[in-house]
């Protein structure tokens, strides 16, 4: 039981026209979530590439709270006004705190953002504005959240995802895309991929290693021709990471030492 303490940025939506705005943006069915109720979302390029990947929260009848990882704000909002034309939809953009509680689900916190969150086990995502310091739970420093969320298999913009990311890749379209809602910006490539069994060129994978957990630099030779690093942090007497493996790499299986399977299964 611990928690993670760092910061996401949030964009809020609100207006009279949002649901109608954002349904049209976004890959996940807003109109669905009911107050307080979050679900993981893209929005996507017109080509179908990755702009972000965040949560939404549905706060009111036409307003909603968007976090994403910290740094992307400014990207998500750009991506957000870049269609908003004579739309009543007002957008703005701030840095709020994040508790992230991994192995234990939070107690009874007042939070505009409060999700239940299972990275090979229960947790809470707790994201506000001047949030007080959590006592009597251990903390969770950088390297150690880092290799929960690889084990869980959950990718970070900047890491796993960026403008060049198809998003079946990252294996999260489960959970961030309606099928069954109308037609959205880059929903063509989405539905494509899916009705040909996401055959992807590369696919995240988990990858172990023995000894000290490599340095950033080297992340692009590591693996050779098989792929491309993307996160890794300290595990036991080795390491643990997050790579893109091309389809001509087995899983499960092994190369100079690593040891390659599936999200999941490592």
């Amino acid at each position: 039981m611990s928690v993670y303490i760092g910061t996401r940025d949030v964009v809020s939506a609100s207006g009279p026209e949002t649901v109608d705005y954002l349904q049209g943006q976004l890959s996940q069915d807003v109109t669905r979530l009911a107050p307080a109720e979050s679900a993981w979302s893209f929005i996507l390029q017109p080509q179908g590439k990755v702009d972000a990947w965040f949560r939404i929260t549905r706060t009111g009848d036409d307003s909603f709270l968007m976090d994403v990882d910290a740094g992307w704000g400014e990207v998500l909002l750009a991506r957000l006004q870049r269609f908003k034309l004579r739309t009543k939809c007002d957008l703005e953009l701030a840095t709020w705190d994040w508790h992230a509680y991994r192995g234990v689900a939070a107690g009874d916190i007042d939070a505009p953002i409060f999700a239940d969150v299972n990275w090979n086990g229960p947790g809470t995502d707790v994201v506000a504005p001047g949030l007080s310091e959590p006592s009597g739970i251990d903390r969770l420093d950088e390297a150690a959240f880092t290799r929960l969320r690889i084990l869980a298999g959950v990718p970070a913009m900047g890491s796993e995802m960026d403008e060049g990311t198809i998003p079946a890749e990252a294996g999260v379209v489960e959970q961030s895309v309606s099928f069954t809602k109308g037609c959205y910006t880059g929903q063509e490539l989405v539905a494509r991929v899916d009705s040909r069994g996401n055959n992807t060129p590369r696919k995240l994978r988990l990858v172990r290693g023995p000894g000290s957990a490599p340095a950033a630099d080297s992340f692009e030779s590591l693996l050779g021709d098989s792929g491309r690093l993307t996160s890794v942090a300290p595990d036991g007497d080795g390491w643990v990471g997050l790579a893109y493996l091309g389809r001509a790499v087995d899983v499960p299986s092994e190369q100079d030492g690593m040891a390659f399977s599936e999200i999941g299964a490592g």
